[in-house]
């Protein structure tokens, strides 16, 4: 695409997301490099570069060791692929928790650094003032219920949320102190379908669902899990793809041919200047 297409396609905002609430969905996914977003941008309203990249990426066994410096690479590179979808980057363990400066000051690191549009906290009732703090400071904030990944450690591992009551109160507790703050969007991980819709029909912000409810105002989900790059994917995972077997049968077919002499054949090669 040219500078000047480039130039002329409108970013979505926080608003245009906020203005979806019970509208048409939300459709989102996780990206982390510039060659990914590219290919996502032309369908996605919204891109989240997601600590996910920790283990996707990485090869790490959990979110916890990702830092701000490995999201801010990260949310760099999903920019400069795109340039439609609004891009979301997730605050890491341990940045925004201590206080609400703490919060603001590495956010609008990232923000600055990065370009993105939003950054993503993960929101237990304790965070609602902190959200409200970077709001009332210009820093758009989508809220995450439910599942916290950040929080498996403490809570025995990736354990669905809202199946008894007590867990019931929390989540829809969680969700409505992150909508009063002024999130502009709350995800929601991991709950029990009803739930999901509860909350959906009780927040004035436009809900993400992901292993959550069709009533939910949008979804996202790994796009590697997606896609089908690993072998196990978690149940509320749907493939549309199977990248695994083709990326291992390009290589198994690559392989064959250079161990054959067939690679590079004469149309990959330079032949040499005629004199």
């Amino acid at each position: 695409m040219s500078a000047q297409k480039q130039a002329a396609v409108k970013r979505i905002t926080p608003p245009d997301i906020r203005a979806r609430k019970s509208g048409e969905p939300l459709v989102c996914l996780t990206a982390y490099d510039a060659p990914t977003a590219a290919l996502l941008d032309e369908h996605c309203d919204l891109l989240l570069v997601g600590d996910s990249v920790g283990m996707v990426v990485h090869g790490l066994p959990n979110t916890i060791p990702v830092t701000l410096d490995m999201m801010i690479l990260h949310g760099q590179a999903v920019m400069r692929g795109s340039n439609r979808a609004l891009v979301c980057v997730d605050m890491p363990f341990s940045t925004y928790e201590a206080s609400k400066e703490q919060a603001f000051e590495n956010a609008s690191r990232v923000l600055r650094e990065t370009g993105c549009q939003a950054i993503k906290v993960e929101s237990g009732v304790f965070i609602a003032d902190t959200i409200r703090y970077l709001a009332e400071r210009a820093i758009p904030v989508i809220g995450h219920v439910g599942l916290r990944p950040q929080a498996a450690l403490a809570e025995g591992g990736f354990k669905a949320k809202g199946r008894d009551d007590a867990s019931r109160r929390r989540v829809i507790e969680e969700a409505v102190a992150a909508d009063e703050a002024g999130a502009f969007a709350i995800v929601i991980e991991g709950v029990a379908e009803d739930l999901a819709a509860e909350i959906t029909a009780q927040v004035k912000a436009p809900t993400i669902g992901i292993g959550a409810s069709a009533k939910c105002d949008g979804q996202i989900l790994v796009t590697q899990d997606m896609l089908g790059l690993f072998d196990w994917t978690p149940r509320f995972v749907k493939r549309y793809a199977d990248l695994k077997s083709a990326m291992s049968d390009g290589v198994k077919a690559y392989a064959e041919d250079v161990r054959a002499r067939r690679f590079p054949g004469p149309d990959e090669v330079y032949a040499p200047k005629k004199r």
